[in-house]
C-alpha cells in the first residue's frame, strides 16, 4: 500500500527520533554534523507561512548519526499498529499531498505549498538555465543579482511561483559527493538565505561557487565546501556580488 506523507508527520518523526536517542532536536542536528537550529520549530515554516520540508540529505545524516535505519524512521512517520498495519499520521483537515521525490535532494521544495490540493498547485514552468561556470561571466545577471534571461537556455521544472528561480548545470567533479557532473541546481535569487543553507555565491571578481553558508557576520561570510577535499573559504561582504539559495537539485 502506498502512503502519502504529510509535512507534520515527517517533522514529528524527527522529534521522535531525537527523543528515542535521548537527544533534543538541536542535539540530534549537532550529532549529525548539521546546523544546530536546522530542526527548530521556527524553521519548519517559511516567513510567508509555507511549509518547509527537511532535506533528504539531513534525514540521511540523522539516521546515520543515530545508527538507526530508514525502516525505523518510517516506523516513526507511520503509526504502526501491533499487527504491522500502517496508519499515516496526518494533519487535521485537507488533502495530504505526497512527499516530494527523494531524488530532489537539497533544501527541498520550500516554494511548493504542500497543503494545497494537487489541482491548485502552480503548473510546471520553464526557468532560465546556464552552466555554473558561465554564471561568473558578464551579461547573465542584473546588477541586483537577478537572472537577465538573455543568452540562457531553459529547463522545465515542477510548479513554483518563485519569480527569482533559475537553474545552474554542474560541470566537473569538484562538488562530489553531493553534486555530480550534469546535475541541475535550482536556485532562487529572492528566497532569504540563512546560516546552514546551501548557496551559490558570486564574488565581484566573477568567481562562482556552490557552498554551505556556515557563518555570516556584518563584515564577512564563511563558506564550507561541499567536497571534503576543498577547504572552507572566507570572504569580506565587500568582496561578494550576491548569495543565492539552492532550493533543490535535479539529478
Amino acid at each position: 500500500m502506498m502512503h502519502q506523507l504529510s509535512h507534520d508527520a515527517v517533522w514529528k518523526a524527527i522529534d521522535r527520533l531525537a527523543e528515542r536517542y535521548k537527544l533534543s532536536p538541536s542535539g540530534l542536528a549537532r550529532r549529525a554534523g548539521l546546523d544546530p537550529t536546522i530542526f527548530n520549530k521556527s524553521k519548519r515554516l517559511a516567513a510567508n507561512g509555507r511549509e518547509r520540508w527537511p532535506s533528504t540529505e539531513s534525514i540521511a545524516k540523522i539516521i546515520d548519526a543515530t545508527g538507526s535505519s530508514v525502516d525505523e524512521f518510517m516506523d516513526l512517520i507511520l503509526d504502526r499498529s501491533p499487527d504491522g498495519a500502517d496508519r499515516l499520521v496526518a494533519p487535521v483537515g485537507g488533502e495530504v499531498l505526497p512527499m516530494p521525490e527523494p531524488s530532489l535532494a537539497g533544501n527541498l521544495a520550500d516554494d511548493l505549498p504542500q497543503d494545497m490540493p494537487a489541482d491548485l498547485l502552480p503548473p510546471p514552468r520553464s526557468v532560465p538555465l546556464i552552466g555554473l561556470a558561465e554564471a561568473g561571466t558578464g551579461g547573465y545577471f542584473t546588477p541586483s543579482g537577478l537572472p537577465t534571461g538573455h543568452g540562457w537556455d531553459e529547463v522545465h521544472l515542477p510548479g513554483s511561483d518563485d519569480e527569482g528561480a533559475y537553474a545552474l548545470e554542474v560541470s566537473g567533479n569538484s562538488m562530489l559527493p553531493l553534486y555530480r557532473h550534469g546535475d541541475v541546481l535550482v536556485v532562487s535569487a529572492t528566497t532569504p538565505v540563512h546560516v546552514g543553507d546551501r548557496v551559490v555565491v558570486r564574488t565581484l571578481d566573477g568567481e562562482v561557487m556552490a557552498k554551505i553558508l556556515s557563518r555570516r557576520t556584518e563584515r564577512f561570510i564563511e563558506l564550507e565546501s561541499l567536497n571534503p577535499d576543498f577547504e572552507a573559504r572566507q570572504f569580506k561582504l565587500t568582496e561578494v556580488d550576491w548569495i543565492h539559495r539552492i532550493l533543490w537539485v535535479r539529478q
